[in-house]
């Protein structure tokens, strides 16, 4: 089975278009988000619509929950904060009572599947360290485990507590008795100095991950974001991948 995996299109409309065209072209079985449909960008409603069309797997990320109360939103930086208020008065009532229906994890087809991290993964914290992995692997349900948020895409390979490998390669083959967690990267919001829409496509026959980027005109979503005066650190920083 071929599964494309994304997530984090954070309202960019323009990225998630460019993503599914790119996930159309190679013939998946299955379309999984792993959540944070909204947030940031200017087409929440639009987002939401086209993604319950195109994903047989929709998971909540923190903004998702943030925007319909269901999660604190006191730790959110000023500029996300901002986009969150401005973001749940444009949600549509329909939109608002979808994203109260999801949860942040699910297990399908022996792979784990979470928006942050799979232990307590409604504290919405990262993995960004060796010492955060190895926190997470004993949380594990199955050797494989998806996940989003941090925007950065990552393979982290755990043989045991002595061994736990950061892999950034574009292409990798999943070894037997290993573990791993797999960051997919953003759609719509890249923070690996790379601005281009990054997703993944996993082939559980061959075992075979692969990270595709896919470029989308950010001057258009940047335009639209002053229009909706969205903060300017915020627009600034789509065009940087940061």
């Amino acid at each position: 089975m071929r599964i494309a995996i994304y997530s984090d299109v954070h309202g960019n409309l323009e990225a998630f278009e460019g993503v599914l065209k790119d996930i159309k072209r190679e013939d998946v079985d299955k379309k999984v988000f792993l959540g944070d449909i909204v947030g940031y960008g200017p087409n929440p409603n639009e987002c939401i619509e086209l993604l319950r069309e195109n994903a047989d797997v929709i998971l909540a990320g923190n903004h998702d929950w943030a925007a319909v109360g269901l999660t604190d939103s006191e730790y959110f930086n000023p500029y996300a904060k901002a986009s969150l208020f401005w973001t749940m008065e444009a949600l549509t009532d329909v939109n608002k009572a979808f994203l109260k229906e999801l949860s942040p994890t699910k297990m399908e087809d022996a792979i784990q599947f979470a928006h942050s991290t799979p232990l307590e993964p409604q504290e919405w914290r990262y993995i960004l360290t060796m010492q955060d992995a190895t926190d997470n692997y004993d949380s594990l349900e199955k050797d494989l485990c998806f996940v989003g948020h941090s925007h950065q895409p990552v393979i982290i390979e755990y043989a045991d507590a002595a061994n736990i490998v950061p892999i950034r390669d574009i292409y990798k083959t999943l070894e037997k008795n290993r573990k791993y967690i797999v960051n997919v990267g953003s759609v719509g919001q890249s923070r690996d100095s790379n601005p281009d829409s990054c997703y993944v496509v996993y082939d559980s026959k061959t075992q075979n991950i692969e990270f595709r980027r896919v470029e989308y005109d950010v001057a258009r979503v940047q335009k639209k974001m002053e229009k909706h005066k969205l903060p300017q650190y915020l627009i600034e920083r789509l065009g940087l991948g940061r």
